[in-house]
């Protein structure tokens, strides 16, 4: 893959601005009568924004919270606590027919291609049920029309309308995902690892449709992964995250270039170089031990028991994400001053 960056043109007016997001689940004791006795929590305090036009990566281990960060800017769950400003209105405390309108501008792309799709609809039914969710397929003629052109416009050829998803490879079923993800005309799409199940050889071709799709519908991208070198090809910005914050956030040239947090430095020491003699000649930013519990989340700094340059104040205040340039911010004691 090369470096280069979509196309579209950057906006300085953030299309979606996410402010101390938090999402808990209780853990309740007891059949008949339950009682609260722990909390997970999943997401605790982000807050980032995305400018019309961009595509802010977000990155970390399996169970950081990036899906479930995900799901509550789309309000497929309902925040704890927090903000989710999206085009000048808080959608966070919205319901029902108020939701259903806000979702006509932001849409999900699944990790699944296989679980996705249902396997008893048609290719033209499954693109097409957006629209008669939202009570837009007055019109058969249209409708069939439109459907027709969003399968061509994802690769897909027109005659495949009328089959099934098991005629489909993974990649193709993708496609159609991301098709029926189109169908209402989105300005934000949330795309939740939506290459990792996936051939390699595949992933880059998925990747790309990305892209252009971005340049010519001028869409604006969250997107979630662990690939960190898918991660690099589409990104304006990074955003990283661990157990349930975000620890850093940058320009992607810039984190790849000088990552600040030791979290990050691991994760960038862990993307494979092509050169095996840089490869070589690479510092190892190794990191012990496992994840931390979301239920018994570390006091202090959540990293602070892997962190190979923890200082005391780790293991007792909780850093926060702190702008150090306009375009950077990080969440670590060795960058306070």
């Amino acid at each position: 893959m090369s470096d280069a960056l979509p196309g579209p043109t950057l906006s300085d007016e953030p299309i979606l601005r996410v402010e101390d997001l938090k999402v808990h689940f209780p853990i309740t004791k007891g059949i008949v009568i339950q009682r609260k006795v722990a909390t997970v929590k999943a997401v605790d305090g982000v807050s980032f924004t995305i400018r019309r036009g961009e595509t802010l990566g977000l990155v970390g281990e399996s169970g950081s919270g990036k899906s479930t960060t995900g799901l509550a800017v789309l309000r497929m769950l309902t925040p704890t606590a927090g903000r989710i400003v999206f085009e000048g209105q808080d959608i966070a405390p919205h319901r029902g027919a108020e939701l259903l309108a806000v979702r006509r501008r932001m849409q999900m792309v699944y990790q699944d291609p296989y679980g996705s799709l249902n396997p008893r609809m048609t290719i033209r039914s499954i693109v097409g049920e957006p629209l008669a969710v939202h009570g837009l397929d007055g019109d058969k003629k249209a409708t069939r029309e439109k459907v027709a052109a969003l399968i061509a416009s994802v690769g897909l050829l027109p005659d495949m309308a009328d089959r099934y998803p098991h005629e489909f490879s993974g990649g193709q079923r993708q496609r159609i995902g991301i098709a029926r993800s189109l169908a209402l005309e989105p300005s934000l799409l949330i795309a939740d690892e939506p290459v990792s199940a996936l051939d390699v050889s595949i992933q880059a071709q998925v990747i790309n449709l990305f892209m252009d799709l971005q340049e010519r519908l001028g869409l604006t991208y969250l997107f979630i992964a662990h690939d960190l070198a898918v991660v690099r090809h589409i990104s304006t910005r990074i955003a990283v995250m661990y157990l349930g914050r975000i620890v850093e956030i940058a320009d992607r040239d810039d984190l790849y270039r000088n990552p600040l947090h030791p979290y990050t430095e691991a994760l960038m020491a862990a993307v494979p170089v092509a050169d095996p003699e840089v490869e070589a000649r690479r510092p190892r930013a190794v990191i012990s031990g496992e994840v931390p519990s979301a239920l018994r989340p570390p006091p202090g700094c959540s990293f602070h028991t892997r962190c190979p340059r923890a200082m005391a104040v780790c293991k007792t205040e909780q850093p926060f994400l702190r702008k150090i340039s306009p375009e950077r911010a990080v969440a670590c004691h060795l960058h306070t001053s």
